[in-house]
């Protein structure tokens, strides 16, 4: 595979519980519990860390984490679990802050899309392209890629209404608005084209990509990026796919949704009448045509071998080929017992609560005990997550970020920085400028190591 800098950002879910007769605290004040102890280090909301991430809290009181630049498939499921244990730790932290306080009050956060409200919590992926003039071209063509992937990356939906409830593939499906539009909150689109590419915008820009639901399994994770990547890395050594061009995208992402056998048609640009399944079926093939399957990585092997095996299973109705691997599926199975257990339906609130806990990463997690029972595959190993939330990627510009911030932590001096600037306080030199994602060595940035060390503690001990 060629080299690409690849991101997530997931916005968390937050909550508080309280015991019965209780007020819980609003998702402000359990907001401002959950960044207590960063604050308290004289520290703001809004950090980049040594591991070359960035946490921070979002507008609406959502916990953010966006991974730093990733050009390992293997590297980005580290980060993006990193970031999940390190929320978890602050939310452990805040629970024994509030016992100590005498309060019975527990935080809770979600990796899901949509509240018992109807609000959204987003989950986008970003994708370093080369610039090239028919980039809305490329994006119009890659919609029906994004639209029918929710088949096999969807993590899941309970649609309740006046008879009943029933599943559906994605939590995101209907919160979008616009198939390609440079807003973002406003009318939510697949794919935003806000040319922001927090590199040389000569040579790169970015590709922000809205649509995704965010995953709990780490296996479905890896084919949303690894088979965008396929695709991404395709149309740039020339394959078109705009002959898959939908008529009405919004309309068919909402449709696709809802039918869980993967067999109903939307109606193509030209007139065609095709299922998710024929159209995903299409494009992996097209792609294989395009690649040396011998080259590739052990974990992009997997995606193309799990992308297949997820499509024969829609396709089959069987399902247990991947009720380990897929989010749908396994929420699928374990909804499908429950309810038999509990001769109950989809409609029943506790069906409801299971659903939530399936998303819950805080204490100990059901996520955690259906891996370590085999329910759920794990991909990534618990020392490589746990190195992952001090250490950056190696083979990206987050390791020069990462090293000159956990540089300046460790000799308290005060520092900004963004994902392309790194200005250290107490110099009075510009900020230092790095516009290549794909570059980990910069002399500059050795040099600025230096000073670092040298400067007097501007925090206190």
């Amino acid at each position: 595979m060629r080299r690409r800098v690849v991101g997530i950002e997931t916005e968390y879910g937050l909550m508080s519980a309280a015991p019965p007769g209780v007020l819980a605290m609003d998702a402000d004040m359990a907001a401002r519990k959950l960044f207590e102890p960063l604050l308290r280090r004289g520290r703001s909301s809004n950090l980049f860390l040594r591991n070359g991430g960035r946490l921070y809290l979002d507008v609406g009181s959502h916990p953010e984490y966006a991974t730093a630049e990733c050009d390992r498939l293997e590297d980005l499921l580290n980060q993006d679990r990193a970031g999940s244990l390190m929320l978890a730790m602050l939310a452990a932290d805040a629970d024994r802050s509030l016992e100590k306080e005498g309060s019975a009050e527990r935080l809770h956060l979600f990796r899901n899309n949509v509240d018992s409200q109807g609000n959204s919590c987003g989950c986008h992926e970003n994708y370093l392209l080369h610039r090239r003039r028919d980039f809305r071209q490329v994006a119009d063509a890659l919609v029906s890629f994004f639209i029918t992937r929710q088949i096999l990356v969807g993590n899941g939906l309970i649609r309740r209404n006046a008879s009943g409830a029933t599943l559906a593939f994605s939590q995101r499906a209907e919160q979008m608005w616009d198939a390609v539009s440079s807003a973002t909150t406003r009318s939510r689109p697949i794919i935003n084209t806000r040319d922001e590419p927090l590199a040389d915008s000569g040579s790169y820009r970015r590709m922000h990509v809205i649509v995704g639901d965010t995953n709990v399994a780490e296996p479905t994770t890896a084919l949303k990026v690894g088979a965008t990547e396929f695709l991404l890395q395709a149309v740039e050594d020339g394959l078109h796919i705009e002959d898959l061009t939908m008529a009405d995208p919004m309309r068919s992402i909402r449709e696709i949704s809802i039918d869980l056998t993967g067999r109903t048609e939307v109606e193509l640009a030209d007139g065609r009448r095709w299922t998710p399944v024929q159209i995903q079926r299409e494009i992996r093939e097209r792609i294989l045509g395009t690649i040396d399957a011998a080259e590739l990585d052990d974990t992009h092997r997997y995606v193309l071998d799990l992308w297949e095996r997820g499509l024969n299973a829609i396709e089959s109705g069987d399902w247990s080929p991947v009720d380990t691997e897929l989010d749908i599926a396994i929420k699928a199975k374990l909804f499908s017992s429950y309810v038999s257990k509990a001769g109950t339906n989809l409609a029943d609130p506790r069906v409801a609560r299971l659903d939530l806990s399936y998303h819950d990463i805080t204490g100990s997690s059901l996520l955690n005990r259906m891996e370590a029972s085999g329910l759920v595959k794990r991909l990534t190993k618990r020392e490589s997550v746990q190195a992952a939330v001090n250490t950056p990627p190696a083979t990206t510009r987050a390791h020069l970020r990462g090293r000159i911030i956990g540089a300046a932590e460790d000799a308290r001096v005060d520092l900004s920085a963004d994902w392309v600037h790194v200005r250290v306080d107490d110099l009075s030199s510009s900020p230092l400028s790095l516009q290549d994602p794909l570059a980990n060595e910069d002399p500059r940035v050795d040099e600025l190591i230096g000073k670092i060390a040298s400067c007097s503690p501007v925090l206190p001990a």
